[in-house]
């Protein structure tokens, strides 16, 4: 399957990033920033990635969260919609508070390729939330609609304003919800039996392993700004290494495997 740029993906490509929600294992989804790093994460076989709005922005010189990488997210969209890929935008909380226009900056992102959205609630009013979702699954059907609250990462992780909000969320028409934040099996595992949508959780290195979150109910499992900080902390360790005359360690890919990836099978 390829997507186009500025084509429709065609409704295989919609219902196959769908299915993924709801197959035997949870759908491990690495954050790329970039193209190159798009097409590292599919030539290792992730032929789902999503976007990170951290790397997005920084990568830009532009703060993260203020609704200031519109265009830089279009583009980036638009640079991989040709590739073999199913490509999910985390468009923060779609650029605007007002439905009509996240609407369109939907269409746009469905123009280009893109199969799912990642939009943010930010700690701000539910309904308005739940009029965004709503406004995009109206104009763009088959597109994914992962519906974030942030409860657990801005909040205090009130379980009552967590299951309202999500509540009002699925009512809406959120494909998935997304708690990131929250680390406690128990407490997933609470969410999803009170859930009907599939629940998305972020992977943190000091929190349960991906096998974990699994058998707890977790249906997707999202990696976040980790990729891109990771890599900003390796290129730190090399050049730290070099300064004090010592060849860094750990895999650097060729030159010509940044410049001509391999598509992966």
């Amino acid at each position: 399957m390829t997507a186009h740029p500025k084509q429709t993906p065609d409704a295989g490509a919609e219902s196959a990033f769908a299915a993924l929600h709801h197959a035997e294992e949870p759908l491990l989804l690495p954050n790329a920033w970039d193209c190159a790093s798009a097409r590292a994460l599919a030539g290792q076989g992730f032929w789902a990635i999503g976007t990170t709005s951290l790397g997005v922005a920084a990568a830009a010189g532009l703060p993260d969260g203020a609704a200031a990488t519109r265009a830089e997210t279009l583009r980036l969209a638009r640079a991989l919609g040709s590739e073999p890929l199913l490509l999910s935008v985390d468009a923060e909380g779609g650029f605007s508070d007002d439905p009509d226009e996240v609407a369109e900056f939907a269409r746009e992102l469905h123009a280009a390729g893109v199969v799912g959205i990642n939009l943010e609630d930010g700690l701000g009013p539910a309904d308005r939330h739940a009029a965004k979702i709503a406004a995009v699954k109206e104009a763009v059907p088959g597109l994914f609609v992962n519906a974030r609250t942030d409860t657990h990462w801005l909040g205090d992780g009130d379980a009552t304003d967590t299951f309202a909000r999500l509540d009002a969320y699925q009512q809406a028409g959120a494909d998935g919800v997304f708690v990131p934040g929250l680390t406690d099996l128990r407490q997933i595992a609470a969410l999803v039996r009170h859930l009907h949508a599939p629940l998305n959780v972020l992977y943190s290195p000091g929190g349960p392993a991906v096998s974990h979150l699994a058998d707890a109910g977790a249906r997707r499992i999202s990696l976040g700004s980790l990729l891109y900080r990771r890599a900003l902390g390796a290129a730190l360790e090399a050049v730290a290494e070099i300064r004090a005359g010592r060849t860094p360690a750990g895999r650097t890919p060729s030159y010509e495997e940044v410049d001509r990836p391999v598509a992966p099978q």
